[in-house]
């Protein structure tokens, strides 16, 4: 008697599934990457943030909140020239720190 079709199509616990080569379609990247000009002065301003402001979430916040004295966020404005990028590095080396303004 051959195997019935229903049965055959049951794989064991441990056996490995095989994806196609669809699988990775929705991997692929969407945009363009950063130039590396950009991107170093995106880290760059990034970890001055970082230091200057006294850790991540201020920093974070800085960056990413529309700034009306800069014209945008800081993190766009620095990103996109080396211009942009003193300016912002100005901003946040003014920023207060110390213990009383954390």
């Amino acid at each position: 008697m051959p195997p019935d079709p229903d049965q055959s199509q049951s794989a064991a616990p441990d056996a490995p599934v095989l994806l196609g080569p669809q699988s990775s379609r929705f991997f692929r990247k969407s945009r363009s990457p950063f130039a590396l000009d950009d991107a170093r002065r995106q880290g760059d301003i990034s970890q001055l943030a970082f230091l200057a402001m006294g850790g991540r979430d201020p920093a974070i916040a800085f960056l990413n909140t529309d700034n009306a004295a800069l014209g945008g966020r800081p993190l766009t404005i620095a990103t996109a020239s080396s211009e942009g990028y003193e300016l912002v590095a100005a901003a946040i080396r003014r920023w207060p720190s110390g213990p009383g303004f954390k």
